[in-house]
């Protein structure tokens, strides 16, 4: 069978299938702290100027080695190449639609917003410190948990000392808030 008949899979369904978990819920905002955004520009600069051209150069040169077909170097480069235009594709996409939001202002307030980190207690005494941050942000294993989480969405507006319930996966659950803090301003 020839080739242009046959569609192999080069991982695009594995990566849709990431952006829409990492989707944005429907008529809100992208938001993001400055260190989120800049984290992003910073990876997205980094494709451009260095990753991109590299990978430019050496597609470059395996075309120039002849045939195509077999060539490791030239097959591996223009998917390598795909790849990077797809990551930059997405990230501008996500820097176009950022609101960012410097949790700093709410410094000294004791209402959780998003930025805030809380230390909450549960209704079996376990106590555990969240940072609410932006969908682009995630990193639960740090203690980093989207705005859109359902425990994050139970906490904002509520204030330290607060005692609230939320519906959890296994059910039920009362959060006690034990502390809110917010990140200093910066020098401006």
């Amino acid at each position: 069978m020839n080739k242009a008949f046959v569609k192999e899979s080069d991982g695009d369904d594995d990566e849709e299938a990431a952006a829409l978990a990492l989707a944005i819920p429907p008529g809100s905002k992208n938001y993001i702290r400055p260190e989120g955004y800049q984290r992003i520009k910073d990876e997205l600069l980094q494709l451009i100027d260095v990753d991109r051209p590299e990978v430019v150069r050496i597609v470059h040169w395996a075309a120039s080695n002849g045939d195509r077909s077999e060539n490791g170097d030239y097959i591996y480069g223009k998917k390598r190449l795909r790849e990077i235009d797809r990551r930059i594709r997405f990230l501008t996409k996500r820097m176009d639609s950022a609101a960012i939001v410097d949790p700093s202002v709410h410094h000294g307030t004791d209402q959780i917003f998003f930025g805030a980190t809380v230390t909450y207690c549960d209704q079996h005494g376990q106590e555990r410190t969240i940072t609410i941050v932006g969908i682009d942000e995630l990193d639960p294993l740090n203690g980093k948990i989207s705005w859109v989480a359902p425990v994050a969405r139970a906490l904002t507006k509520a204030r330290e000392g607060d005692v609230i319930t939320f519906q959890a996966p296994h059910g039920v659950d009362e959060l006690e808030i034990l502390a809110v803090s917010y990140p200093a301003p910066g020098p401006t």
